[in-house]
């Protein structure tokens, strides 16, 4: 970040470092666009995975990329991270710890709680446990670079939750990094088609936010507002049917937001907390906001890439690049030419009414100095509001995942907008501890440590309330009080 921004660079054969490599759509995605940036056509590339059969089978895929594109590029793998940080000038973070094993407690457990989520891999339950399985690693991760790194290397980070990561390692290191999604684009796609806009980089744009919940705050069409239009338009049952919730809140909290029904419907207590609720806002099928749509896509994709290699049929072309935005700012760094993202940053005063310690998401430049995120300012109230609610689970998971104590587990999971909407404490401290015990392998930092046991206390029907002697102004409004019920009787 611009704290630790590196001084103009040498150039050089750039050196990158995939961790979590396995990754069959991050890795081979991100290294195909890699491959098909000029200014890293000759990178040397070194893939890190714990797993060897995966971690193989991608170092073999990219070595036909190579060949097939007649590039200059080399790859080399290893399950030893250290190895593959050693002198890197850009770390690609891809990570899913405790994999699809892990994924089913954070999908399966909540739900015999009546917590019933559509992705869970940001806030609620199943973003607060991946948070905790990811953290500690992130933070290995930043040590490494800074022992092994080349100076200024650049932490690339893809893995969720994306704002909990960030916020962990806002806390832990000063090595330069950034979150990176591709909501904005995506979203920028649904906007261009809805106005009518066949080109979508004709659009003028600003956001501000957290990762999953940024907000447009300017739209444009050469000089033109488009948000009469698209307010306009999700007036209109065939638009606002295809993005309920998103819609909901628009309609409610006046802007347009980066997030899909499956998504935005947990990070808020409006729509996923009673069976009607559900069937009016979360009833289109998948990513619309049907139950556990992510897990079962990706558990399905791992049942058939198991009996299949995903990579054995896969094209071998490098001929263009996708919408993530990891080599455009590759390439921005290392010849100089600057480029404009959406990044999630650790917030030095880039939003004035979130927290200082939050991970925000704002326009960020990229160049070869390092990376310059952008001040925003102040949110609508709204807006900000309704951020603020997500940073505080953040906050507690952080802080759960560095201490290791297992009450800030509770205490997240307590204020977690959904969470709370649904369960009660009693609950919520046993959902916490049956989701602690299920993935005690993928949570070192939690060794011999529980919740606490929290039982229900029993009051007799003949018990009554202790009389505690009051303060004399108190008495007065207790016993006026005492007077307006019987009177109301």
């Amino acid at each position: 970040m611009t704290q630790d921004a590196p001084a103009r660079r040498t150039p050089r054969r750039p050196r990158i470092a995939m961790i979590g490599a396995g990754s069959v759509v991050f890795c081979k995605t991100l290294t195909a666009d890699i491959l098909a940036t000029p200014a890293l056509r000759d990178s040397e590339i070194v893939l890190m995975s714990p797993t060897e059969t995966k971690l193989r089978r991608m170092e073999a895929f990219i070595g036909r990329m190579i060949r097939d594109n007649g590039l200059t590029a080399t790859v080399a793998a290893t399950t030893d991270r250290r190895e593959a940080i050693r002198d890197a000038d850009f770390v690609v973070v891809m990570i899913a710890v405790g994999g699809f094993d892990a994924y089913a407690v954070d999908y399966e457990v909540p739900l015999r709680y009546g917590v019933d989520q559509c992705i869970g891999d940001t806030l609620g339950p199943g973003g607060v446990f991946r948070g905790l399985r990811h953290i500690p690693v992130l933070a290995g991760i930043a040590r490494d670079m800074e022992d092994l790194a080349r100076p200024g290397a650049i932490m690339l980070q893809y893995a969720n939750p994306m704002a909990a990561n960030g916020l962990a390692l806002g806390r832990v290191t000063r090595v330069p990094f950034v979150g990176l999604c591709h909501g904005v684009q995506t979203t920028l796609d649904l906007i261009a088609g809805y106005c009518g806009i066949a080109d979508k980089d004709e659009i003028t744009w600003s956001c501000g936010g957290i990762n999953h919940m940024d907000w447009f705050l300017r739209l444009e069409h050469r000089g033109r507002d488009l948000y009469p239009e698209l307010r306009e338009k999700f007036e209109r049952p065939e638009y606002y049917k295809n993005e309920k919730v998103r819609g909901e809140v628009f309609r409610h909290f006046g802007y347009f937001m980066t997030e899909s029904t499956g998504h935005l419907s947990e990070y808020v207590p409006w729509f996923r907390k009673r069976a009607d609720a559900l069937a009016l806002y979360c009833d289109e099928p998948a990513f619309g906001g049907e139950s556990g749509a992510y897990y079962k896509w990706g558990k399905a994709m791992a049942d058939k890439y198991a009996r299949v290699d995903p990579l054995e049929f896969e094209d071998t072309a490098c001929d263009r690049r996708s919408v993530e935005y990891c080599s455009w700012i590759m390439e921005a760094v290392v010849t100089g030419r600057p480029f404009r993202f959406m990044g999630n940053v650790y917030n030095r005063g880039y939003i004035d009414n979130l927290p200082v310690d939050a991970c925000v998401e704002v326009p960020t430049y990229a160049d070869d100095t390092g990376l310059h995120p952008v001040r925003v300012g102040a949110l609508p109230p709204q807006c900000a509001a309704a951020c603020a609610t997500n940073v505080i689970v953040q906050q507690l998971t952080a802080e759960a995942a560095l201490s290791g104590d297992p009450e800030h587990v509770v205490h997240a999971l307590a204020l977690d907008p959904l969470t709370a909407a649904v369960c009660t404490l009693k609950e919520i401290r046993e959902m916490a501890t049956a989701m602690l015990e299920a993935q005690r392998d993928w949570l070192p930092q939690f060794a011999g440590r529980a919740p606490r046991a929290v039982p229900t206390i029993a009051i007799p029907a003949d018990v009554t309330p202790v009389e505690v002697p009051l303060d004399p102004a108190l008495a007065i409004h207790q016993r006026f009080g005492s007077l307006l019920a019987r009177k109301t009787d």
